[in-house]
């Protein structure tokens, strides 16, 4: 276990909260809109997160009023899946409880944005009705488990899903906490001390830092598995599953202008048999509990201690906690990125449809209604929504004699479809950023489309139109639309400008590199331009736009970023 002198102050919280209770009850019935910093810290572990409206904080400040505080609820759905029951009772909260959206993520789960302090009990409590949780959802614990959205009626896929719902429960923290808080509604007592003893596995601290999981299969890599802490990646000949490698390190947070923080793809460490799937994801957690920096929140997370240690040292304590040797990785076939939406075949006689959701957000608004669209769809029909890392939606379990009534109803709703999209605007990710992420240092989500028309118009000049290009856009350099892979990176850096990262590739086994900093919004299409061009004239047969990029090389774009500036002056 990693020893340090002084414990980071968040440390210090978590270890005083009597398994995350602190004072979140007796602050919940107080007249103040917002939690002191310790109850902020530690609703995070609840699903939620403290923010205030950054579009009216300038002028509020102005008038000598407080900031508009709000909160985030975000929902653990392990694997996105939802019942038809489900999504219809998330759909009444979003509009009763927040800002009339539900906001699909990159991992498979819905927030809600723009909930009062007032409301976060009746939110939480209405969500546990329907048999989920907001627990775990954030904070330093194993967060919601991904997985591969597709629901195609085989072994390989029911063993996918079924894993990630088991993985989500086996590493759910204990605490009795969040019931007594959201769903009992006991009284807090000052005097009272927690009779529990702390969490088996995550202990009285919790871990360092966050926590992630993906399950994927090499056939499907939607989920960009080697972006988690911990990516499991399941091996079956034919229906018949061998077990699964386990690769460790991966995450894309970092902190500019500090070199012990960067972003990383999860390395090889061990195969594990089917049986053993859940006493090494164990281990796992273990080990980032026991190893993982408590000094430097920035420098807390898994990727640093395997970073840092290496993947035998990491094997070597897996096969100690499982108490048999594990072997390395077993070979596995080239990843792949398939494209679901549009209409599938299930593989049991019904479909499922793969719904456009620009960045995730559910709501209407003047150009479409999708969110009534989807109600109406939804509880008629009876479908089963799958949210998709990509932040799009699957209805499945449709019969294929609804399948022109829902396209009706989509189309009278004015609901794109995947036909209706160019590639570039098929496969962009973007995350919340400005107004409601107090970690955002400008736009994401509010200028995705401006971006990436731009780029559209650009590729058509070159008779690119039709290329499969990943974009990947972040208000901060902490990732959470993982812009640090796939074919193009565009990061915030200040009010306005932007980091360039390319180099990558579209199924997400290789990082970005930097190609230039500080551009300027209106300037992002124009830095890449001559980038396109090249890719136009010299790209091989097959060849997607980060791997071309990575060919040629950071110093060849960079010179042919400085020729075009040179001759537009």
């Amino acid at each position: 276990m990693v020893q340090v002198e002084n414990i980071s102050k968040a440390e210090a919280v978590k270890e005083q909260s009597r398994q995350l209770r602190g004072h979140i009850a007796r602050d919940l019935g107080a007249e103040a809109t917002h939690f002191d910093e310790e109850g902020r810290a530690l609703l995070k572990f609840h699903g939620v997160y403290q923010g205030y409206d950054r579009d009216s904080a300038t002028l509020r400040k102005q008038r000598g009023e407080d900031k508009l505080w709000q909160f985030m609820v975000r929902v653990r759905i392990p694997g996105g899946r939802l019942t038809a029951a489900q999504y219809l009772a998330l759909d009444a909260l979003a509009g009763g409880c927040g800002n009339g959206s539900l906001r699909i993520t990159t991992r498979q789960s819905i927030q809600f944005h723009g909930v009062s302090k007032a409301a976060l009990k009746p939110t939480i409590g209405a969500i546990n009705g329907e048999l989920l949780t907001t627990l775990g959802a954030c904070g330093d614990v194993v967060r919601t488990v991904t997985t591969v959205p597709a629901p195609v009626r085989d072994a390989v896929h029911c063993r996918l899903e079924d894993d990630a719902r088991r993985l989500s429960v086996h590493l759910l923290p204990s605490t009795r906490a969040y019931h007594e808080i959201w769903v009992e509604g006991r009284p807090w007592d000052e005097k009272t001390e927690a009779e529990e003893t702390p969490d088996a596995l995550y202990g009285d601290r919790y871990l360092p830092r966050k926590f992630k999981i993906g399950l994927a299969v090499p056939e499907d890599n939607t989920i960009d598995v080697l972006t988690n802490d911990l990516a499991i990646v399941a091996l079956f000949e034919g229906e018949r599953l061998l077990g699964y490698n386990i690769l460790l390190g991966g995450g894309h947070g970092m902190t500019q202008n500090d070199a012990k923080t960067f972003p990383r793809l999860a390395t090889p460490v061990a195969f594990v048999a089917p049986g053993d799937l859940f006493d090494a994801a164990a281990a796992v957690v273990e080990l980032h509990r026991d190893f993982g920096d408590r000094g430097n929140r920035r420098h807390a997370r898994l990727k640093y201690v395997i970073a840092e240690k290496g993947e035998d040292w990491a094997r070597e304590r897996l096969s100690e906690s499982l108490g048999k040797p594990l072997d390395p990785c077993r070979p596995m076939p080239p990843f792949a990125v398939p494209d679901h939406l549009g209409w599938h075949e299930q593989g049991d006689g019904k479909l499922y449809l793969g719904i456009p959701v620009a960045s995730g957000r559910i709501a209407d608004d003047e150009t479409a209604a999708l969110r009534s669209a989807l109600r109406e769809i939804v509880g008629r029909f009876g479908t089963d929504p799958i949210l998709m890392p990509s932040q799009d939606l699957i209805l499945s379990e449709i019969l294929p004699r609804d399948r022109e009534a829902i396209a009706a109803i989509l189309e009278r709703h004015h609901v794109r479809s995947a036909n209706d999209l160019l590639p570039v605007e098929r496969w962009a990710l973007a995350c919340p950023a400005l107004p409601t992420c107090g970690l955002a240092l400008t736009e994401a989500e509010r200028v995705r489309g401006e971006i990436v028309s731009a780029i559209a118009e650009r590729l058509a000049r070159y008779g690119l139109e039709n290329e499969r290009l990943s974009i990947r856009i972040t208000g901060c350099p902490n990732g959470c639309a993982r812009p640090y892979g796939g074919d193009i990176g565009i990061v915030g850096r200040m009010p306005g400008f932007y980091a360039l990262f390319v180099g990558g590739d579209f199924v997400g086994t290789r990082l970005n590199l930097p190609l230039a900093d500080r551009i300027p919004l209106a300037g992002i299409a124009d830095a890449l331009d001559p980038l396109l061009a090249l890719f136009a004239r010299h790209r091989e047969e097959g060849e997607g736009f980060g791997d071309f990029c990575y060919r040629m090389g950071m110093p060849a774009l960079r010179e042919a970023l400085a020729e075009e500036r040179r001759g537009a002056a």
